[in-house]
């Protein structure tokens, strides 16, 4: 439930009070936590084998009052992967749950069935994602339960391509405004190889305009894109990068101006938030320098799969569609919610595919995404803006 503002803080504005039913509109933590248990510590401990590195002593707020705020990188043209083991990464880790941050996500991920993994309706919000509105954001910035988490390079960093993969985009204007208005830091944190989730993919910006119009963010032009029509599960498809978090310094926006927030122009806050792309830029390339040089880690990967082999095949990109749409079914089933997705039992994966006929869909040639782009759309209307 949404938590009532301190007495000691300023009354929020009455449009940010109207709006606050976002901190629980689709948030659901007992799904994050069977979503978790079921499928992400499967697929994180064999296929993407993340590591969080400086987390050790984990940033707490300078505000009481005010969530900080984390900001990472995009690891670009590959579907978000690299921000669900990061949050699921810290789900199993954190004592504390509020230190938890709660992600600010492109609009376009929640605006049809087809940009949640699998179809799996609400995936996102139900994860605890807001649209990252203007309005939404600002209205974040007095929620006290979690903190927030968002990638401030926005949808031009999902689409930046191979060739631009450690380069951070213009960021949102925005993070400096509310940190210095609200008093509360910016947690920098570098996402590492995630970029070899979908290697050697690249970007055109009139291409990307184009399938904006159906609610895809970018096409990614590389080595899958044929994949995708002949086996639409690539559509959600991930190699076995070994991801990284690297958490940066603490960047106090209210320090690096005399003015207060409604004071500064726009050129100033351009200005500030390209101080803050170059403070996060040099430690981002540092990070690559010690991390990413490597990026899968054939032998740990090999390793992990004879350790987790009664798993097979649940661990590899095939299956995902499966299991996904298996646990949908069972979490929105059981009442109080319990999923059993009992990945060990010979002959599991046919029977999940025999449970959820729709499965077939994704290995169909061509035809498959028929049916796939009806269920995606459902609801949608196309061209549609956030």
């Amino acid at each position: 439930m949404p938590t009532a503002p301190s007495p000691a803080l300023p009354t929020p504005p009455p449009e940010i009070r109207a709006n606050q039913h976002i901190y629980s509109d689709y948030f659901d933590e007992e799904f994050v936590y069977q979503l978790d248990k079921n499928i992400l510590q499967l697929l994180d401990r064999v296929w993407f084998r993340s590591e969080l590195v400086g987390f050790d002593e984990y940033p707490q707020r300078n505000n009481p009052d005010k969530p900080l705020i984390f900001a990472s990188n995009h690891s670009g043209m590959a579907f978000p992967w690299d921000a669900m083991v990061a949050l699921s990464h810290l789900w199993r880790k954190l004592p504390n749950l509020s230190d938890l941050p709660r992600p600010l996500s492109a609009p376009m991920l929640s605006q049809s069935a087809l940009m949640n993994p699998f179809l799996v309706r609400n995936f996102w919000k139900r994860c605890g994602c807001v649209d990252a509105t203007t309005l939404n954001f600002e209205t974040m910035m007095y929620y006290q339960e979690h903190n927030l988490m968002l990638y401030p390079e926005g949808v031009p960093g999902i689409g930046k391509g191979f060739n631009r993969k450690y380069q951070l985009q213009r960021l949102a204007t925005s993070i400096v405004r509310l940190g210095i208005q609200h008093r509360t830091d910016i947690i920098p944190f570098y996402t590492i190889n995630g970029e070899y989730l979908n290697p050697y993919a690249y970007s055109w910006d009139w291409i990307n305009n184009l399938s904006k119009k159906i609610g895809i963010p970018f096409i990614p032009m590389g080595p899958i894109v044929l994949m995708v029509l002949l086996q639409p599960w690539f559509f959600y498809m991930a190699f076995p990068a070994k991801l990284t978090f690297v958490l940066g310094s603490r960047i106090k926006p209210y320090e690096l101006t005399d003015k207060a927030h409604d004071e500064l122009s726009r050129a100033e806050y351009e200005a500030l938030s390209e101080q803050v792309r170059g403070r996060m830029q040099t430690e981002l390339d540092a990070a690559v320098r010690q991390y990413g040089q490597h990026p899968y880690r054939w032998g740990e990967m090999w390793q992990r799969i004879r350790q987790n082999w009664r798993y097979f095949p649940f661990f590899l990109p095939f299956a995902w569609p499966a299991v996904f749409t298996e646990f949908e079914k069972q979490y929105t089933r059981k009442t109080p919610p319990d999923v059993n997705l009992d990945l060990t039992s010979p002959g599991a994966w046919l029977r999940m595919i025999w449970r959820n006929p729709f499965t077939i869909s994704f290995f169909i040639p061509i035809l498959g995404w028929i049916p796939i782009a009806i269920r995606g759309y459902k609801g949608h209307r196309l061209g549609k803006r956030a």
